[in-house]
C-alpha cells in the first residue's frame, strides 16, 4: 500500500506508463520544467529527458494536432488541455479528427492518445478555469470519456486509459487533486465498468467524478432519517455501463442523477433517459437530476450557490413520492 494524492497518483501512473512503454510521451503547457500547474507531471521531464516530456507553446489545437501525427505514427501520446475551457480551441481537432480517424480509414489508422483535461470547479477558480465539458465529449462517437472519483482509480484508470487503442478523453476534478489515500498501484480491468460505492435498498444516486463524494454525503445523512441509499459511481461516461446502473436501479426503485454541470442537456438528462427505458417498470418515482445553475460559472464568493451539495441531494430524494402519491410537479430537475 502506498499514501499518495490524486495528483501524486497520475504521476506514478504517468511514470510507471512511461517506464513500461518508450513509445509513451507526456507534453503540454508548462508540464515539462514545471511540472504541470497542479503537479502532475512533476519530474517527469527530468527523469525520462525532454524528448518524452516536454513543453509546448500555448496552443491548444496544435497540441491535439500534434499527438495526432505521433498517434498514426505509432506513438501514445498523453496531452494535458491545463485547464478544461483551455481545451475549446482544440474541440476541431478532437471531434473532427480524434474522434474519427479510425472510422475514417476503416481501422488502417487508429489515434490511441490520451487527452487530459482537468475540469469542474471547487477550487475557487473563475471563468474558463472550472467548466464542466464532459458533454461535449460524450455525446461524440469515438471517444472514450472517463471521471474517476478516487485516488485508486485515478492510477488504475490512467494506466487502462494509456493501454487502450482508442482515444480517452480523462476528466480530472480538480478538487480532488489533493485528496489522499493508501492504494496499490495496480491496473484493474479495461475500461467499461462502473462501481457500488455504498450498498443501498430505497434509492440509487449515480454520480461521477468531483459529485461522487457529495452523493455519499448525502447517503450519510439520509441513514439518519432511514433512508438507504445505494451511491453508484459511474467512473466513465461513455461507454456507458448500463447493466451496473439498471440492476442498482431496478433494486431500489427510485434514482437521483447527481452532476456538477449545467442541468440543461447535460449527461445527466441522457443517463435519466436510459435508466427510464431500461427500468421504467421498475420505477415508483421519476428519475430526478441534481446539477449546476444553467449560468455561467460564476465568481469565486459565489459558487458555492452554483455546485450541487448534499442538501440538494436530500432535497431530491424527498421529492421521489415516497407516500407513491403521483406528484408530476416532481418531474423537473432541482
Amino acid at each position: 500500500m502506498t499514501t499518495l494524492t490524486m495528483a501524486g497518483a497520475l504521476n506514478a501512473a504517468l511514470r510507471d506508463a512511461l517506464t513500461e512503454d518508450e513509445k509513451v510521451v507526456v507534453f503540454g503547457e508548462d508540464v515539462g520544467t514545471l511540472g504541470g500547474v497542479f503537479r502532475v507531471t512533476d519530474g517527469l521531464m527530468r527523469d525520462f529527458g525532454d524528448d518524452r516530456c516536454f513543453d509546448t507553446p500555448l496552443a491548444e489545437s496544435g497540441i491535439v494536432g500534434f499527438a495526432i501525427g505521433m498517434a498514426m505514427s505509432g506513438y501514445k501520446p498523453v496531452v494535458e488541455m491545463q485547464f478544461d475551457a483551455f481545451a475549446y480551441p482544440a474541440f476541431e481537432q478532437i471531434v473532427s479528427h480524434v474522434a474519427k480517424l479510425r472510422n475514417r480509414t476503416r481501422g488502417s489508422l487508429t489515434a490511441p492518445m490520451v487527452i487530459r483535461i482537468p475540469f469542474a470547479g471547487g477550487i475557487g477558480g473563475v471563468e474558463h478555469h472550472c467548466d464542466s465539458s464532459e458533454a461535449y465529449y460524450a455525446h461524440t462517437p469515438g471517444l472514450k470519456v472517463v471521471a474517476p472519483s478516487t485516488v485508486a482509480d485515478a492510477y488504475s484508470l490512467m494506466r487502462e486509459a494509456i493501454a487502450d487503442p482508442d482515444p480517452v478523453i480523462f476528466l480530472e476534478p480538480k478538487r480532488l487533486y489533493f485528496s489522499k489515500d493508501d492504494i496499490e498501484l495496480t491496473k484493474n480491468e479495461p475500461i467499461g465498468t462502473a462501481v457500488v460505492r455504498r450498498p443501498g435498498t430505497d434509492v440509487t444516486v449515480l454520480a461521477y467524478g468531483p459529485t461522487v463524494s457529495v452523493a455519499l454525503q448525502a447517503a450519510e445523512f439520509a441513514a439518519e432519517d432511514g433512508r438507504s441509499v445505494e451511491v453508484v459511481d459511474l467512473r466513465l461516461l461513455s461507454p456507458f455501463d448500463d447493466a451496473t446502473v439498471a440492476a442498482s436501479v431496478r433494486k431500489t426503485g427510485r434514482c437521483v442523477v447527481v452532476q456538477e454541470a449545467q442541468s440543461f442537456a447535460g449527461v445527466g438528462a441522457e443517463i435519466a433517459a436510459r435508466v427510464q427505458e431500461r427500468c421504467f417498470h421498475h420505477l415508483h418515482a421519476p428519475v430526478l437530476r441534481v446539477g449546476g445553475l444553467d449560468i455561467p460559472y460564476p465568481a469565486p464568493k459565489l459558487e458555492h450557490f452554483h455546485l450541487p451539495s448534499a442538501d440538494r441531494v436530500l432535497d431530491a430524494i424527498e421529492r421521489l413520492q415516497w407516500n407513491d402519491t403521483p406528484d408530476l410537479s416532481t418531474a423537473v430537475s432541482v
